[in-house]
């Protein structure tokens, strides 16, 4: 993708605005103040000496320590006062991605433009603010950016009210929130031109890391948190209760982590439940409770133990990159951006833009998330896949269809780009269309005879046969789509498709969730030679 940004920006702010100093530490005495973090790792009280080059300088017993601002918070009367005047681009929404994402996000973005960003904690808690400076930091100032880290549902009330210009969320928009929107001329929410899948996470269990218990079911888990297991000894630990954490209504990662385990039932969590405001509360208080029990983004865990979950089918899930990428861990979700159709600038729509390259990759990794760049992994038959192949029990006539898949999975191996499709439908979901365009970049930096196959699989719903039919024609589709999308630029890559229906699914069959991740092409590449 190609991005001509630099100079827009260079231009686009305004003397007006270059004037209005952003972040100006008004004069203070010497006097004792608290250096705090957000996660609580971070917690310093010295004489306030002076703020400088973004950097807190206070007076110890150990000397003068310099602290990034971007990294505490500054208590005490002592403490230099921050005027913020305005900012060229308001951000609002998910901690997740406010906290986790935005600071490295703003600071590529700034590299990528040639600038430098200065990123700072203001007096609101949850919030930073970020300058660009161009020229590696030595130029003229491009732009100020205000990112306000609170819960998903703030990233729709504010686009609602215009006070900020892009929403974040790490979960998907509910119709009632983008109806709201669409009335109030926001347009279609769902559109690509305003709904952006900008990383993939996955929502990790945690218990405190003197537990010995270290794997849980999912019916496990649905009973801990809908109050039917209350002890640790149910579940194969000792004999102590299970405290169990949560996070508040209205948070996204509530939201993602409830529907995933309960769909659309509504659980009962237990009466002493405790909340924890944000990702890195969570883990800080399952860390300091040796009977506790919670759940975190995947950048958030901090030591705490993950749980490896194992589903009703026997299917164990752990979530790493390649699983959250092609879909198949359970508690996986997406992080989003939206912006309004009638309320989108020049500086959003850049910085969008740049969210969504490759450029952005390595940055989203780096904190910790993961990006939506195409992994590769071997198909070796001794692993879980080829174990369910080799199931003696199959049926006859399917185990045909089995061993004609184990026989082409010797050559291949399997990319992380899978398509999926609603219920007897062939047409892509969002995320599919988002996969095209980096599974062409991909492919085209490939040698040329490169080979590559769509395979189509779907859930156990209806006749075999019709399922396996269903399942080549989506993969022809797909193929078809990417040849379309590509155009020329894949000449030298050879293409098939192959469809086996309901074989070796990934997910369990029973719940409509699990059914729609069944339902999918995944994309094999000839395994390398030698």
């Amino acid at each position: 993708m190609a991005f001509e940004v630099v100079e827009k920006h260079r231009n686009l702010v305004s003397a007006v605005a270059l004037a209005a100093a952003l972040i100006a530490p008004a004069a203070v005495g010497a006097g004792e103040v608290t250096l705090k973090s957000e996660d609580g790792t971070v917690n310093l009280v010295g004489e306030f000496v002076e703020f400088v080059d973004n950097n807190y300088v206070i007076r110890t017993g150990l000397g003068d320590l310099r602290i990034s601002a971007a990294r505490v918070r500054c208590e005490g009367e002592s403490c230099p006062e921050f005027n913020v005047v305005d900012a060229d681009l308001q951000f609002a929404g998910s901690d997740t991605v406010g906290e986790g994402v935005m600071p490295l996000l703003l600071s590529g973005y700034a590299a990528f433009l040639g600038a430098e960003a200065t990123v700072t904690a203001t007096d609101n808690d949850g919030e930073i603010l970020a300058e660009l400076i161009g020229d590696e930091g030595f130029g003229d100032p491009m732009g100020s950016y205000l990112v306000t880290s609170t819960g998903s549902s703030d990233a729709f009330r504010t686009l609602l009210s215009k006070s900020a210009e892009i929403g974040m969320a790490s979960r998907r928009i509910r119709p009632d929130e983008a109806r709201a929107l669409r009335d109030n001329g926001a347009g279609n929410m769902i559109d690509p031109a305003q709904e952006h899948i900008i990383a993939v996470d996955s929502l990790v269990v945690i218990t405190n890391p003197a537990n010995e218990v270290n794997s849980l079911t999912t019916e496990q888990l649905r009973g801990i948190y809908n109050s039917e297991i209350t002890n640790w000894s149910e579940v194969g630990g000792n004999d102590a209760p299970i405290n169990v954490y949560g996070r508040p209504e209205g948070s996204g990662t509530r939201g993602v982590f409830e529907s995933r385990l309960f769909g659309d039932e509504t659980p009962t969590p237990p009466a002493n439940i405790q909340i924890a405001d944000s990702n890195n509360d969570m883990a800080a208080m399952v860390n300091n409770d040796e009977n506790a029990i919670g759940f975190v983004g995947y950048a958030f865990q901090r030591g705490a133990q993950p749980v490896t979950l194992v589903n009703e089918c026997g299917l164990t899930t752990r979530p790493d990159a390649f699983s959250a990428r092609t879909e198949e861990y359970p508690l996986q979700r997406f992080l989003y951006l939206y912006n309004r159709e009638d309320n989108t600038s020049e500086t959003a729509q850049d910085f969008i833009d740049y969210a969504l390259s490759a450029e952005a990759d390595e940055v989203i990794a780096k904190a910790g998330f993961i990006d939506l760049g195409i992994d590769r992994r071997a198909m070796s038959l001794e692993g879980a896949r080829g174990k369910q192949l080799l199931n003696p029990d199959a049926d006859p006539y399917e185990g045909g269809f089995m061993r004609e898949m184990m026989a082409q999975m010797i050559d291949f191996d399997r990319l992380s780009s899978t398509f999926r499709f609603r219920t007897g439908s062939q047409r892509l979901d969002p995320r599919g269309l988002l996969n095209l365009e980096r599974l062409a970049n991909y492919l085209e930096q490939q040698p040329e005879g490169t080979k590559i196959m769509f395979v189509g699989f779907t859930d156990d719903v209806g006749a075999f046969d019709s399922n396996r039919d269903l399942s080549v024609s989506r993969a022809d589709q797909v193929m078809r789509t990417l040849q379309d999308f590509a155009g020329d630029r894949l000449g030298g890559v050879e293409m098939a498709t192959a469809g086996f229906g309901e074989i070796a699914p990934v997910a369990c069959n029973s719940t409509e969730n699990g059914r729609a991740i069944n339902r999918r092409v995944e994309v094999w590449i000839q395994a390398s030679q030698g």
